[in-house]
């Protein structure tokens, strides 16, 4: 299955939640499947922090790497392509074709760097519906992604409850707990205190690439969970090369994070990854109404809230807490709970859970009488 990037650059300024608005805005998209005549087999894939359009498929024949949901995306597969159209966009702020800090300020004819406007999860989804106005398509038979691509979920059941039919939302909550701020605040600060960050203007060098290799370890570490990591680690020495260390030979997790974090650096913008991180940060779906309650009571979705057993950026506890609070206020929400050693990341490797979770759900949308969760967490469900 071969995918190609599109892209779409909005009409009129893009106006942000924060105030000021952004022009001119390109999004850049790839699409798997066919329209119905009827447009409503729409299913839009929201990816996470460093992700990008590309959820499926190859480039070309020579390639050998496939998209971030490959397994879940395609003929046959959960979300199956000979059923539904699918569509995923790189986020704006971002750095994979979409308009972000590396893109031209036409104000000055430079990347715009530190003078990009501080953008939201409300932006990313804005943006999202001008592209979707604009390809003839005003109603997703749903919505999906999890983490930062989980909040933008939310954030489409309660801004625009009109639109959506469907959420399937995986390690994410409405808001971002202190301590996920804390640990996205230290990856920011390793950043920028590189001094090749220059203030966020280092193009067309390739700027901070000890900062932002750095921030990635620390994000890998939370995306990881205390079981997995001495199951996958232990207390090995390094089996792969790493950097030089005056206090002698390293471990192997110590190998794996320089690995990680040198990789990233080879693909992704550094002032991106500031700018997309304090998104998350910022995000609270009840900003702007007058309670949590009242933001929650616009959603008219069926909604499935996935929660990560050993996930410790978004607890499961909490994800089912959401999911609680949405059926007392009548929402049809349900709870599943994917049983992994991955942690945060476990949305993005147990392909098997996740295609039974998935595709359960898409097989009975909506309908609880023959929707039957798996024996996770508490093994039914919410009551």
């Amino acid at each position: 299955m071969i995918s190609r990037k599109q892209f779409y650059t909005l009409a009129e300024p893009l106006k942000l939640w924060r105030g000021g608005s952004l022009y001119p805005v390109t999004i850049a998209y790839e699409t798997w499947g066919e329209l119905s005549p009827e447009r409503d087999n729409v299913i839009l894939v929201l990816h996470a922090l460093t992700g990008d359009s590309h959820a499926a498929g190859k480039y070309s024949e020579d390639e050998d790497k496939c998209g971030w949901w490959d397994p879940l995306i395609g003929p046959g597969r959960a979300f199956d392509t000979n059923r539904y159209f699918v569509i995923c966009s790189n986020v704006i702020g971002g750095c994979q074709g979409s308009t972000g800090p590396s893109s031209i300020n036409p104000e000055t004819g430079y990347p715009y760097a530190m003078d990009f406007p501080v953008i939201t999860i409300q932006d990313m989804v804005a943006a999202q519906v001008e592209l979707l106005k604009a390809l003839g398509i005003n109603k997703l038979l749903a919505v999906t992604g999890g983490s930062i691509g989980g909040m933008q979920a939310i954030e489409w059941v309660i801004r625009y409850p009109d639109w959506v039919e469907n959420a399937l939302i995986f390690g994410a909550l409405p808001k971002t707990s202190p301590q996920s701020i804390g640990f996205n605040a230290v990856g920011r600060q390793a950043i920028m205190i590189d001094p090749e960050w220059k203030g966020g203007k280092y193009y067309p060098s390739p700027g901070p690439v000890a900062g932002l290799s750095v921030a990635r370890m620390v994000g890998m570490i939370t995306y990881q969970s205390y079981e997995g990591m001495w199951i996958r680690f232990g207390r090995k020495l390094a089996t792969r090369p790493t950097t030089y260390s005056p206090l002698g030979e390293k471990f192997d997790v110590e190998g794996y994070l320089e690995y990680q974090g040198y990789k990233l650096t080879q693909r992704f913008d550094a002032n991106s990854y500031l700018y997309l991180t304090r998104a998350m940060d910022l995000y609270d779906a009840s900003e702007g109404f007058d309670s949590e309650l009242e933001a929650y009571d616009r959603i008219r979705a069926n909604i499935l809230l996935v929660g990560i057993s050993t996930d410790w950026l978004y607890p499961p506890h909490e994800v089912k807490a959401f999911a609680n609070q949405l059926r007392d206020l009548g929402k049809n929400a349900v709870y599943e709970e994917l049983d992994s050693i991955h942690g945060h990341d476990a949305f993005l490797k147990e392909w098997e859970q996740m295609t039974r979770i998935i595709t359960l759900y898409m097989e009975n949308l909506g309908d609880e009488a023959h929707y039957v969760t798996s024996p996770l967490g508490d093994g039914e469900l919410i009551k």
